[in-house]
């Protein structure tokens, strides 16, 4: 990824408020998180109600009032703008990760730090997230635009670990594969919680459908399918 978790980081934490943290803010930095976040929820709003590919740059830069030159000061892309919870979320999962402690199995590092980010997003992007995963769960376009975020974080946690442990561990072949089986497991905890009616898909369902994942992984890793004709 070419951003960092400032570029991404949440309005606040959960149990407070964005504006809270917006009023301990400069004026300018103000305008420039309200404006991302209008774009962002003006753009999932289209999304969902016209059609991802039916909706254009233009009809969200008239809808927010501000110019296209404006737009892509915050995102590259429509595709962006709709995964920008996602990137939020991978941002400051980088921070929970670098301020962990790295013993004990990995697998169980990786999943405290997922649940510990869940725990630091601002009740906000809840919201903007359960709409960003439903539409990349039924626009291709998206579902690949996800895929290809997900690999560039994944390079990012294995360049973060490799700065954190020795040269022999970091580069260990189990370390990328247990990294992958977070993804795996997260990604279907992602896929039951986009499918669940919105009333249900809030964090506390997420953190159990999470854990519910990482408690399947010793079962999956040997896992038989039965002998068919």
């Amino acid at each position: 990824m070419t951003t960092t978790a400032e570029d991404h980081r949440p309005a606040g934490q959960p149990g407070s408020t964005g504006g809270d943290r917006l009023r301990e803010l400069p004026l300018r930095e103000r305008k420039r998180l309200r404006t991302r976040r209008a774009l962002i929820e003006t753009a999932l709003a289209r999304y969902a109600r016209d059609g991802f590919e039916r909706t254009t740059l233009d009809d969200l830069t008239d809808e927010v009032e501000v110019s296209k030159r404006t737009f892509f000061r915050y995102f590259a892309s429509k595709e962006d703008v709709a995964l920008a919870p996602e990137k939020e979320f991978w941002a400051v999962f980088l921070d929970v990760l670098g301020a962990c402690d790295l013993s004990g199995p990995v697998l169980g590092v990786f999943h405290r730090a997922l649940t510990g980010t869940l725990e630091r997003m601002d009740e906000s992007w809840e919201h903007q997230f359960a709409e960003s995963r439903r539409l990349v769960e039924s626009v291709p376009a998206l579902t690949a635009a996800s895929l290809q975020h997900c690999a560039e974080a994944s390079s990012d946690i294995l360049g973060l670990l490799s700065r954190r442990l020795p040269p022999g561990d970091a580069d260990d072949v189990r370390l990328r594969i247990a990294l992958e089986i977070t993804v795996a497991a997260w990604r279907s905890a992602l896929h039951d919680w986009a499918a669940a009616p919105a009333a249900t898909a809030d964090r506390t369902h997420l953190v159990a459908l999470t854990d519910r994942a990482f408690a399947a992984v010793p079962e999956a890793v040997g896992y038989t399918v039965p002998g068919g004709a």
